[in-house]
């Protein structure tokens, strides 16, 4: 089931040309990269699957935050490392995506934490844009000691 839109609150675009070997430019040119298939090593350029873990990592970070000071806590210091996986599936488009979010906060332990990422979960709208479609795993792991900025 869609969900539409009550409002919009931030419109973008994004333009490719010549898919996999080619370009994607933002309309206001903040973003413009070369793009290169995800096992060819080109220097000076990326895949669609690193930006999207990009963005996908960005936007539970900030999901994470807005639901700890619903509980008092204070998630800036939280490190999000988002896994794409690209791969192939029995299905007949043959290709799809697997996520891993691994979510640490200094000073917490990973059980404490893992309720936040469910909760997470289900307000960021990168997770809600895949639930159903793509297996997303949430890790929560032991942060550094609140003082430790390693």
């Amino acid at each position: 089931m869609t969900v539409p839109l009550t409002r919009t609150l931030y419109r973008t675009t994004a333009h490719a040309a010549g898919g996999r070997t080619g370009s994607v430019r933002t309309d206001d040119g903040r973003l413009d990269v070369r793009l290169a298939p995800p096992r060819k090593k080109v220097p000076g350029t990326t895949n669609p699957e690193q930006l999207f873990a990009a963005g996908f990592a960005a936007c539970f970070t900030s999901a994470l935050a807005e639901v700890a000071a619903e509980f008092g806590a204070d998630a800036s210091a939280a490190r999000v490392a988002c896994e794409v996986q690209l791969g192939t599936t029995d299905t007949p488009a043959g290709y799809g995506l697997a996520v891993a979010l691994t979510v640490s906060l200094p000073g917490w332990r990973a059980a404490d934490l893992q309720p936040l990422l469910h909760r997470a979960d289900a307000v960021c709208p990168y997770a809600q844009a895949v639930r159903g479609n793509v297996p997303l795993t949430l890790l929560a792991v032991d942060g550094p000691a609140a003082d430790d900025h390693a």
